[in-house]
């Protein structure tokens, strides 16, 4: 903002020729172009790589996504199981699913992406079919995903099934747990880097 000179009302002509051609201004680090950037089609979400906040937001969002396509499409529990969220390659496919929704109806989207997603929709509940029977996962129980020792690996738990009776309280600590998993790795992280720089 432009001051006005003390006492006059007026504006300093030295200032406003130094606001027209300020030299320091640099056109690629303009704010309405990052906004614009920050306003595009989401990208992948890699899980493996999310800090304890940016998860408990995916996990959040995808969540209620979850909700709204089993709802909207009538999935039965063979292509989506409550409890998805305790098997990775379920919420692998499903947040996959969902960033893909997200940029078939983003604005800038072209008018035939709904088309595509749906088609690509069809054959995400077949592999979404393989997941579920593959980890044994059911309505009203759940057990670990099934995962073979190789040769030289100490052998895997025996597998049981568990009753879960409320399936968003179990989803809710399932991604408290997460969370505070990461935050544990951040925190060793940075105190690390701290104990190298003494």
């Amino acid at each position: 903002m432009v001051d006005e000179l003390p006492g006059t009302g007026e504006v300093d002509p030295g200032e406003v020729a130094e606001d027209e051609f300020d030299e320091s201004y640099d056109p690629d680090s303009d704010t309405s172009a990052v906004e614009d950037d920050a306003a595009g089609p989401p990208g992948p979400v890699n899980w493996n790589l999310l800090t304890a906040d940016a998860a408990e937001e995916e996990w959040l969002a995808l969540n209620e996504w979850v909700h709204w396509l089993r709802h909207t499409y009538g999935l039965p529990v063979a292509v989506v199981p409550p409890f998805w969220h305790r098997h990775p390659a379920l919420v692998w496919e499903l947040s996959a699913l969902h960033i893909h929704w997200l940029c078939a109806i983003h604005p800038e989207a072209k008018g035939s992406a709904m088309l595509v997603w749906h088609r690509d929709f069809i054959e995400a509940q077949e592999r979404l079919r393989h997941w579920t029977a593959a980890c044994g996962t059911r309505l009203t129980t759940d057990r670990p995903t099934r995962r073979i020792a190789w040769p030289g690996e100490p052998d895997t738990d025996p597998i049981e099934d568990i009753v879960i009776p409320n399936r968003e309280e179990d989803f809710v600590e399932y991604m408290h747990a997460d969370v505070e998993a990461r935050r544990r790795a951040e925190n060793a992280f940075y105190r690390g880097i701290v104990n190298e720089l003494g």
